[in-house]
Order: C-alpha cells, then sequence, then structure tokens
C-alpha cells in the first residue's frame, strides 16, 4: 500500500537538473530508511536508483525533457507508485524550484524467493539463484534494523519426515550464505516446513511447483 504525493518548494540556486527531493514514511508518517527509489525515464528507459537516509530522505537530480516512473524495490518486486514530469528546458530557462514527493509505503512482511532454486532433492543451490541472493544480501545490509526468518517448504511427495528434514536444510543452506556474506547471525533464522503450510493445490504439477519455495519473513 503507498500513496505518492508531489509538490514544489523554493528553491536557492537555479539548476539545469531538477532538483527532486524524496521523503519516504510508512503510513503513520514514520520514516523509513534504506528503501530502494528507483526513477525510470519513459523515453530513454534509463534507471537511476537512489536510497532513503535515516530520515526517509533522499535528493535526486534529473534531467529535463522526460517522464519519470517512480517506483520501489524491495527484493525483487519493483512496483511503480508515481511519475514526474519533467519539463523540457529552453537555452536560457533554468530550474528554481525544487520537486518534493512523498511516498507512504506499508511494507509486505512476506516475500518468496521466486528465483532461488536447488538440486533436485537437495540442499545445494543452483548457480542461478545468486543473482537473488546478492540482492537480498543488498537489502539487510540497507535494512540494518530488520531480522529475518527464511522459511522453507517443499510439495507434499514423498516422506513427511524426510520433506520437513529437505526443508530445514534448505533453510540451512540460504541462511549459511547470508552469514558469509556478513549479515550477522542473529539477524536471521531458518526453519523448514516441509509440505505443511502449500499455497496451491498438490494434486497439479503447477501446484506442487508453487509450494516447492522459499519465502523470506520480516520479523
Amino acid at each position: 500500500t503507498a500513496i505518492a504525493q508531489k509538490n514544489q518548494q523554493k528553491a536557492t540556486t537555479p539548476s539545469k537538473l531538477a532538483h527532486v527531493e524524496v521523503t519516504v514514511t510508512d503510513m503513520k508518517g514514520n520514516p523509513r530508511k534504506g528503501e530502494q527509489v528507483v526513477f525510470q525515464g519513459e523515453k530513454t528507459g534509463k534507471i537511476i536508483i537512489s536510497v532513503s537516509d535515516g530520515n526517509g530522505k533522499l535528493v535526486q537530480e534529473l534531467a529535463p525533457g522526460e517522464k519519470y516512473l517512480i517506483s520501489l524495490k524491495i527484493l525483487s518486486d519493483t512496483t511503480v507508485y508515481s511519475s514526474l514530469d519533467v519539463p523540457a528546458l529552453g537555452e536560457d530557462e533554468y530550474f528554481t524550484d525544487p520537486f518534493w514527493i512523498h511516498i507512504k509505503y506499508e511494507p509486505a512482511r512476506h516475500y518468496t524467493l521466486h528465483n532461488v532454486h536447488f538440486d533436485f532433492g537437495k540442499a545445494t543451490l543452483r548457480p542461478d539463484s545468486f543473482s537473488e541472493l546478492t540482492e537480498l544480501v543488498d537489502y539487510l545490509q540497507r535494512k540494518d534494523d530488520i531480522n529475518i526468518e527464511i522459511a522453507g517448504h517443499t510439495d507434499n511427495i514423498g516422506n513427511d519426515a524426510e520433506n520437513l528434514k529437505l526443508s530445514q536444510q534448505r533453510a540451512n543452506t540460504i541462511r549459511d550464505y547470508l552469514i558469509k556474506k556478513g549479515i550477522k547471525p542473529t539477524r536471521v533464522m531458518a526453519k523448514g516446513y516441509g509440505a505443511s503450510v502449500p499455497v496451491a493445490d498438490n494434486t497439479t504439477d503447477a501446484g506442487r511447483q508453487l509450494n516447492r519455495r522459499t519465502e523470506v519473513k520480516i520479523l
């Protein structure tokens, strides 16, 4: 859930670049530190990423003559919350007022790591998993005030006890990876749930695939 408000305030120095001030808070107005705000130009496709400070604030300079989509990037999910039209300037024209954007945002508490995969029946990570795990490391480094649980889940094929054991081993593997990358062990729990918490029908291949998942829970 998010609300984006836009306004302009008085600037002091004329500039050929648009001075954009962004504040990110929760729905109660509390600042959100370490949020990645993404500006993407509709014409050029150019992406600029800035991170909010401890007061939930960031400043970004943007080129004129472009419409920017403004998103928040949370782990592997990016959601567009607003857009900003920065008008083109004439040769003797300058921006004298900054653009001000207030994003009110209430984060989810659960995320599925869609691109984290293991070898069949094992707790060995496949090479294509590391890109998303790198994003998770970066997220935890920016959000150094949160703790998480890595939750491993399986489908219902096979023995319940073995599924529970495998899900715990896989959760442990991800926890170990995060710790090796510098995340404090006290910040990361690992728990295997086996097939006990399905999100889809285990009688179909598509459902079982959805149930074989790894989740991140914000504690």
